[in-house]
């Protein structure tokens, strides 16, 4: 770009920010740069292809295989929050080990030969506790979050520094031949400020000056951010960004989340979003000028420990990412992106040197042609009916394009993909029981008493945050109701009702060490009432309240002054006084359980008290501790616990925590049929009505021993220990469901040389595993998905020869699409296709 151009459109910018951007755009010495069309690494523009994963969601054993996978996938850029809260526990005491080593995490992705784009926030939302921030931020004096505010600006700016020093330190951003090539400061702050006003104005232009100081030698971004300060870039994030605009014509287009799928809540159902869509805005984002994409998420992974935000934000974090959460590639949807990210490559030439032309070819048709002055061209075909398919004319050829589809033509002549034809493989996972047989011991948990020298006695209720520091789940309010013996209730046995109202998220009452019962909140509401009768005897009663936290939050405005836990009012009505307030009365608190201060999910801890087996284990019991050994399973495959019949609680192995389990939140909403045509949003395309929101939890490989490992459960609700095992995640078959004529990108070296191959079927097992059956095989007018094919209209008679021949006790095989190696055309006029499932074993 011109400088005169730049010039002009930089009037009115302060010369502090005009001479940061100068620097930027034309100091020889920069080796990341922009323009309006793309970012320029050593002075090449790219179209970057980009995916979220995050460091603490897996573990450092996992990080080569999910790097790897993700290259393989066409990835050029490996994007990541930093977690504030997981790097600084305590002020001014630094972890950077284990699940959160993060130079450990770039280096492996420099070694793999991608580029990072670091997001160090610090606010990262991401449904991580707290969005990020650590809880002893809260308790700084004066602070108020994420606005013109100096002991919170102290706070940030400190712990970006850090991250930026070590980065430097290790020589990891790009101008020091590391592989950071861009970084971001806040996090959809946009919607923020807009609530804020001024105060918030002032802060992002405080943060980005502040970024933009630090002096990395690589461009900052802000995303949902359309004010941000020259010379940040402004990126888009969500499920389409087509129309996005950055703030400056000399910024490139760029979509820092291109959301894969949607978190699973507790409550809730588990959100799936199609391959065919997501393809389909991807492709729509690159054909309207888009020239950084990055998936949100790639690999999702898992919430271990506490780390779950929301509230009621569940353990695993799949997000119908493209690599499933025990680091498997999900397909189609891995594949069907990999063939995508290819096909836009051949297209890159064209894309990062001009703007595209743009012509309707019909009602909701358009064509997208990229041509520079010297000849080369690539355009993008689309078809935005939902319903129709239909047939365009280009460039004096026909091309059929499927509805809400985009077809890529690298050379503005031969189709060599469509989003909406699948070429990849499918899958059909499941989880295979390998140690069922375990011998459980349970321990009882003590309801809290106010009479313990760890406990706290003062006047009224407190919130519940203020005193746990989040140190714990729990929380214990203890108080007693002196009842006389002339109260009429005794007489005429009608027991007093208990109301509490609680700011949330889950609550369990005893009275007089009796469960008298449990109420929880949601995502949607974490606020919870408890209004029952309750049976009280003369002389003291003890009311004792287990509040529990599911996950502090993540987003809101100034959500570090939302609360947690007995708020009140406590009454007791029915009384001859008529209501009792008791919020007002002494109250004692203690933090936490009894077996959490003994350490019992440790190997140590957990000799620390007599456990009981056989016939007196504890059964269907609330506040129960479970514990049991189990040998690693031979192989490789991922492992998960099935907790079905469990209600809710934590888990443990060998002392690391595996998060929260609550298989007895049944998910509630609408699921059903799943089209992809048409606008996608979280509440489409669910699954799991009815069921567990989770019912499996990932087993880290490495957290194991070969022999002697310790489970450790604590039940909150009581539950049933026998319908928990351990099961490997594997392969159960592989299907490929292919159009006859469908464009394909075939041989890799053909396909450069502008040439495309006629459509096969491919299919793989994994390692280890081969094909043994050809579970079904069809090609005319199937029906159905992998998994659930059947026999339509049209079917050859001979659809099974070829796949049997070709893949039966082979890992991998493939079959042509054509009519002559079915034995003939069993419809002519139709387009047909073959479907095809396999079985792996």
């Amino acid at each position: 770009m011109g400088s005169r151009v730049i010039m002009w459109n930089l009037l009115g910018v302060d010369a502090f920010m005009l001479l940061l951007l100068f620097s930027w755009v034309f100091s020889a010495l920069a080796s990341v740069s922009y323009d309006h069309k793309a970012i320029a690494v050593n002075g090449q523009k790219r179209i970057l292809i980009s995916g979220s994963i995050h460091y603490p969601r897996s573990t450092p054993e996992m990080w080569p295989g999910l790097i790897q996978n993700a290259k393989e996938g066409g990835l050029d850029v490996i994007q990541t929050y930093v977690f504030w809260n997981g790097h600084e526990p305590s002020p001014g005491k630094y972890y950077f080990e284990d699940r959160y080593d993060l130079v450990k995490f770039i280096k492996l992705v420099q070694q793999a030969g991608l580029y990072v784009h670091l997001r160090i926030g610090p606010y990262i939302c991401a449904e991580w506790n707290f969005g990020g921030f650590p809880v002893w931020l809260k308790y700084v004096p004066g602070i108020a979050f994420r606005t013109d505010n100096e002991p919170f600006k102290a706070a940030m700016q400190k712990f970006t520094e850090k991250i930026v020093s070590i980065m430097k330190e290790e020589k990891l951003f790009e101008t020091q031949g590391g592989p950071i090539i861009m970084s971001q400061i806040e996090n959809e702050f946009g919607p923020v400020e807009w609530e804020i006003g001024e105060p918030g104005k002032a802060y992002t232009k405080w943060a980005a000056q502040m970024a933009v100081g630090l002096n990395t030698g690589v461009p900052w971004i802000m995303c949902k951010q359309e004010d941000a300060p020259d010379p940040i870039i402004d990126t888009c994030n969500g499920f389409y960004c087509e129309n996005f605009k950055p703030n400056k014509v000399y910024k490139p287009k760029m979509w820092t989340e291109a959301w894969t799928g949607w978190y699973t809540e507790f409550g809730g159902p588990i959100p799936n979003r199609p391959a065919e869509d997501l393809a389909f805005s991807v492709a729509r984002f690159i054909q309207n000028g888009g020239s950084f994409i990055n998936y949100y998420m790639y690999h999702g992974g898992t919430n271990f420990g506490r780390t779950a935000g929301g509230p009621f934000i569940a353990t695993s974090y799949d997000y119908n990412a493209p690599i499933d959460e025990f680091g498997l590639p999900r397909e189609p949807k891995w594949g069907h992106l990999r063939d995508l990210h290819r096909a836009i490559k051949l297209c890159e030439p064209a894309l990062v040197s001009v703007d595209p032309t743009v012509t309707s070819l019909g009602n909701n048709q358009e064509a997208h042609v990229f041509k520079t002055k010297s000849g080369t061209c690539s355009a993008f075909l689309a078809n935005y009916d939902t319903k129709y398919s239909v047939k365009v004319t280009f460039g004096n050829a026909p091309y059929d394009l499927p509805p809400w589809s985009i077809s890529i033509l690298p050379d503005c002549k031969t189709a060599v993909y469509n989003t909406a034809r699948i070429g990849a493989q499918s899958s059909q996972m499941k989880m295979l029981p390998v140690n069922s047989a375990l011998t459980w011991q349970s321990y009882n948990e003590e309801t809290a008493s106010s009479s313990g020298d760890d406990s706290i006695t003062v006047d009224g209720l407190w919130e519940q945050v203020n005193v746990t520091r989040d140190s714990t789940d729990y929380l214990w309010y203890m108080t007693d109701v002196n009842i006389d013996l002339n109260e009429g209730f005794l007489k005429n046995r009608q027991s007093p009702l208990l109301t509490i109202f609680s700011a949330g998220h889950a609550l369990h009452v005893f009275v007089n060490g009796q469960l008298s019962g449990t109420v929880y909140g949601g995502l949607d509401n974490p606020k919870l009432t408890f209004s029952n009768n309750v049976k009280l005897t003369v002389g003291i009663n003890k009311i004792s309240l287990l509040s529990v936290a599911v996950g502090l939050p993540n987003v809101g405005l100034h959500f570090e002054t939302w609360n947690a836990g007995v708020l009140g009012p406590v009454t007791l009505k029915g009384l001859n006084e008529g209501t009792r307030d008791l919020s007002r009365q002494k109250w004692s608190y203690k933090i936490g359980l009894k077996g959490e201060a003994l350490s019992l999910h440790t190997i140590s801890g957990s000799t620390s008290v007599e456990w009981v087996e056989g016939s007196l284990l504890a059964k269907k019991q609330p506040l129960t501790w479970y514990k049991t050994t189990f040998n690693a399973p031979a192989g490789n495959d991922p492992l998960a616990l099935d907790m079905s019949g469990m209600g809710k609680g934590q888990i443990w192995i060998n002392g690391q925590s595996i998060g929260r389990h609550w298989p007895g939140y049944i998910a509630h909403g609408g699921c059903g049929d799943c089209n992809y045509a048409g606008t996608y949003n979280d509440k489409k395309c669910r699954t799991n009505c009815g069921e567990p929101s989770q019912r499996w939890y990932h087993v880290p490989r490495s957290w194991l021993n070969p022999s002697g490992n310790l489970l450790v459960v604590f039940e909150e609700w009581g539950g049933d220990t026998t319908g928990i095992s351990l099961a490997k995640r594997t392969t159960g078959s592989v299907c490929a469901d292919i159009y006859e004529g469908q464009p394909t990108l075939g041989n890799w070296n053909v396909l450069t040389s502008g040439k495309v191959s006629r459509p096969k079927a491919h299919l793989w097992c994994p390692p280890g595993q081969k094909i043994s059956q050809i579970k079904f095989a069809s090609y005319g007018l199937p029906q159905g998905t992998c998994g659930s094919f059947r026999e339509g209209s049209c079917h050859a008679h001979k659809s099974y020869d070829a796949p049997q021949r070709n893949c039966i006790g082979k890992q991998s095989c493939s079959v042509a699409v054509a009519t002559e190696v079915f034995g003939g055309d069993p419809c002519p006029s139709n387009m047909k296709k073959l479907s095809v499932e396999a079985v792996c074993s």
